[in-house]
């Protein structure tokens, strides 16, 4: 970028891709825009002009500065910032300007020790939801491995372990075994932080024995509600929560589904009793709200709502890994966001890891009443939501 370039971002003021600072002896706050802008969409970082768009020069020998910054990028962030340096001799003295385009590693960018994003004006930390957008983004999501630093070993249930790896047909009766911690390491469900064990949030909600216990964990649960009327202004008629490890979620809001009663309808005299949904159909929505939901949203939870026309599951975030409605009723390819935690699944039987989800709640649905069910995502309001009519086509 030359400098006829840079003055028009200057007269143009700050903004998400540009950001001023007067001077640059210290690079601290220089280094959370430079991280900011790689992680987020690049931008122009200017030294030597003040917020109001006044030149004022800095006033360090510049091939210092220059050999400052340069050093600077190599080594001020996680990972070096591959970015180009220009400057400029004015009356009111030099100014250099750092044009960083946006960059993708391994895993986000970060100064300090900390991840910065881009927002507005200003470079700031990420939400929970922005950082895991940011490591799906990254292709590198980490979100169901991170520790929850509460949970010791010593609350994973190991009978719930053992049950996994036997569906898995792996004999842990035979010597010679792996010592317990080891096997719970090699399997994500514990990691070592500062030297010290802890559960995985993979590990605490696949086989914690009160996976609810946890300030961060507490929301990951399914809130069931039946409703009088067509819209949550009605009055609530049944509230439940079903919460638990991920598979006793999905048996416990089944359940307390084909709970609420059946109907009867008669073919050939004969007569059939009926629930308001296939069972099949609603096991099949919620087993893929619970595994796929994007569990770096905390304070949601995965909701059942009964309404006199439709049943509603709304999963918390948006479809993972760049997944499309459109894909996803075509029956695409599946790409989870929660990897171990769809092994689990499938190994215990709730999930298919062949892209037929859909397929098999639709078939169902024709087959049920003859209506097709619905699929929305809300990128704005980060959610996904799958609805069934329980009227006839």
């Amino acid at each position: 970028m030359d400098w006829s370039a840079v003055n028009r971002r200057i007269e143009q003021g700050e903004g998400p891709d540009t950001e001023f600072k007067r001077g640059g002896g210290d690079l601290s706050a220089a280094g959370r825009a430079i991280c900011a802008f790689a992680n987020t969409f690049g931008g122009l970082l200017v030294l030597g002009v003040a917020d109001s768009r006044e030149l004022v020069g800095v006033r360090e020998n510049p091939d210092t500065l220059h050999e400052r910054l340069a050093s600077f990028l190599q080594t001020g962030c996680s990972a070096p910032v591959h970015a180009q340096i220009g400057r400029r001799e004015l009356p009111e003295g030099w100014v250099f300007w750092i044009e960083v385009p946006r960059q993708r590693g391994f895993e986000p960018i970060r100064h300090s020790g900390r991840v910065w994003v881009r927002r507005d004006r200003t470079s700031v930390e990420p939400s929970a939801t922005e950082l895991q957008e940011l490591y799906n983004a990254f292709g590198y999501v980490l979100t169901e491995e991170r520790a929850i630093l509460d949970a010791p070993p010593s609350h994973i249930d190991l009978e719930a372990f053992r049950a996994y790896l036997k569906r898995m047909r792996i004999d842990t009766s035979n010597d010679p075994q792996p010592d317990t911690e080891d096997d719970l390491r090699n399997r994500a469900a514990v990691v070592e932080i500062d030297g010290k064990l802890c559960a995985t949030l993979y590990g605490v909600m696949a086989f914690g024995r009160d996976p609810q216990r946890y300030r961060r964990t507490s929301n990951f649960r399914v809130e069931c509600v039946a409703y009088a009327g067509s819209d949550r202004a009605s009055e609530a008629l049944q509230v439940a929560n079903a919460s638990g490890r991920i598979d006793e979620q999905i048996d416990r809001a089944v359940g307390w589904f084909m709970g609420l009663g059946h109907f009867e309808s008669y073919e050939n005299l004969i007569r059939e009793d009926r629930y308001l949904l296939p069972r099949r159909a609603i096991r099949e929505a919620l087993a893929n709200a619970v595994t796929h939901r994007d569990y770096a949203i905390t304070g949601s939870k995965i909701l059942l709502e009964v309404f006199d026309n439709r049943v509603d599951v709304t999963s918390p975030g948006s479809l993972p890994n760049h997944l499309t409605v459109e894909r996803v009723r075509a029956g695409a390819n599946p790409r989870s966001r929660n990897e171990y935690m769809a092994h689990f699944m499938s190994a215990m039987g709730f999930v298919e890891q062949r892209g037929r989800g859909w397929l098999i709640m639709r078939g169902e649905m024709r087959e049920f009443n003859g209506t097709e069910p619905e699929l929305v995502e809300d990128k704005r309001n980060m959610f996904v939501r799958v609805t069934f009519h329980l009227g006839s086509a």
